[in-house]
C-alpha cells in the first residue's frame, strides 16, 4: 500500500468510502450487508488501508452505524475515521451540536480523525458562513477539545463557491475533498479547483475517482488505445494513475461495493505509477471526445447573455445541462439549479431565440432549455 504524509500522519493513499457498501436492498441502497462489509473492512485493514470515510446521509443513515460497528473490533488508534456535517440539507443548519453528538454515538467513537463541512454548494454557502448558526465555532471548539482531529470540507459547487468558502474559512481548513477524475478535469473544471487548493496549500482528498463507475469500463476502441500504452494496466487503474499525476492529491476515496473491486483497487495501490505527459494528454483527449458525443459545445463566449431578454446566464445553464445529460441524471445539476432565482432558471426561457441568432456554435439553446426543464421534473 502506498502511504502519503499528512502532517504527522501516514495515510493510506486509497481510502475506503462507505457510500456504496454491499447491500441487500433495491437500487444499491439499504439494508447494508453487514457480514460482507465486515469481510471487506477486514481485508482492507489487512492490506494496509487505514482511512474510512462515511457521512450522515449515506445509505439513509445506516452507513455511520454499520462502519462504526464493524470498526469497533479494531484498536481505535489503528484507523482514521472521517464523517461530515450534513449541511447539504438546510434544515440541519441549526442542529450542528445535536447531529455531531449523534454521529459520535452512531460510530461508537469518542472522536473523529477527520470531519468535514459536507457538500459546499450554491444553495448552502451563505448559511454555512452565517454566524447565527455557529457551525464553524462549534466545530473549532470540538477540535480544541480533541473530538475532531482535523477539519476540512467537501465541495460540489462551482469554483466561485469554493473560493468564497476559502476566503471566509480557508485558514481553518486542513484538507478539501473534491470530485476529481480525468473526465471532470476539464468537463467540470476540476483543474481550476486543484490549482486553487494548491495555491492555498490545502491537501486534496478525491471523491468519485471513477465517476460513479463510468471510468471502470470504456468503449472497446478506447480500451484498446490504453492497452497500447500500458498493456498490463487495468482500465479502472488508469483513473487512479491519472490522480497519482496530480499535484496536491493526498487521499483517493473509492466507494467499493464488492470484494472484487476492493481487491483490484488495492492491487493498483501497491505501487505508484503516475502518467507521463504524453499518456496524460491522450487520456484527457479521450475524455473530451467522450463528453462531446452527448453534450453541447458551448465555449462560454457569452454573446448570448447580452441578447437574452430574461438575463439568464446561458453558459452556466448549458454547463449544468451538459453535466446532467452526460451523467444521465444525478444530483449535481438539480442541486445547482435549485439555488437559482426562479427568473434565472431554465424554465424562465421564453424561447425567443435571440441567443441563437448570435451563437457562433449555432447551438439550439432554446431547445436545450426546454429539454432541461423536462429532465429536471
Amino acid at each position: 500500500m502506498i502511504y502519503k504524509d499528512f502532517q504527522n500522519l501516514k495515510l493510506s493513499s486509497l481510502g475506503l468510502g462507505t457510500m456504496r457498501l454491499p447491500n441487500k436492498g433495491i437500487n444499491g441502497d439499504t439494508p447494508i450487508d453487514e457480514e460482507e462489509t465486515e469481510k471487506m473492512v477486514e481485508y482492507a485493514i489487512k492490506k494496509g488501508i487505514n482511512y474510512f470515510d462515511t457521512a450522515w446521509g449515506y445509505h439513509n443513515g445506516e452507513s455511520e452505524l454499520v462502519i462504526g460497528k464493524v470498526l469497533k473490533k479494531y484498536p481505535r488508534e489503528s484507523f482514521y475515521l472521517a464523517t461530515k456535517f450534513p449541511g447539504y440539507d438546510l434544515s440541519n443548519m441549526d442542529k450542528v451540536e445535536e447531529i455531531f453528538e449523534k454521529q459520535l454515538k452512531k460510530c461508537q467513537v469518542d472522536y473523529f480523525d477527520f470531519y468535514l463541512f459536507h457538500n459546499v454548494y450554491e444553495k448552502n454557502i451563505d448559511p454555512y458562513l452565517d454566524k447565527k448558526y455557529g457551525i464553524l465555532d462549534y466545530l473549532l471548539k470540538q477540535k480544541e477539545n480533541g473530538r475532531i482531529k482535523h477539519l476540512g470540507f467537501s465541495v460540489h459547487g462551482s469554483l466561485d463557491v469554493m473560493e468564497k468558502f476559502l476566503n471566509a474559512y480557508g485558514k481553518y481548513m486542513e484538507f478539501a475533498q473534491i470530485q476529481l477524475n480525468y473526465l471532470d478535469y476539464d468537463f467540470q473544471d476540476a483543474k481550476a479547483k486543484v490549482e486553487t487548493l494548491n495555491k492555498y496549500n490545502i491537501p486534496i482528498w478525491v471523491m468519485e475517482p471513477l465517476r460513479g463507475g463510468k471510468l471502470a469500463k470504456l468503449s472497446e476502441e478506447n480500451e484498446n488505445k490504453l492497452k497500447e500504452l500500458r498493456v498490463d494496466e487495468e482500465i479502472p487503474a488508469w483513473a487512479f494513475r491519472f490522480l497519482q499525476s496530480i499535484p496536491g492529491v493526498t487521499m483517493i476515496l473509492s466507494g467499493m461495493s464488492t470484494m472484487e473491486q476492493l481487491q483490484k483497487n488495492i492491487k493498483t495501490f501497491e505501487e505508484e505509477k503516475p502518467l507521463n505527459e504524453e499518456e496524460k494528454k491522450i487520456l484527457l483527449k479521450m475524455a473530451s471526445e467522450m463528453v462531446q458525443k452527448n453534450t453541447l459545445s458551448c465555449t462560454s463566449c457569452r454573446y448570448c447573455t447580452a441578447h437574452c431578454p430574461k438575463g439568464i446566464d446561458i453558459p452556466k445553464i448549458l454547463a449544468l445541462y451538459n453535466e446532467h445529460v452526460f451523467t444521465g441524471g444525478g444530483f449535481i445539476a438539480p442541486m445547482a439549479i435549485s439555488a437559482l432565482p426562479d427568473d434565472k432558471k431554465p424554465s424562465a426561457c421564453i424561447g425567443c431565440k435571440s441567443c441563437e441568432a448570435v451563437c457562433p456554435q449555432q447551438l439550439k439553446i432554446s431547445e436545450a432549455m426546454s429539454n432541461f426543464v423536462e429532465l429536471l421534473k
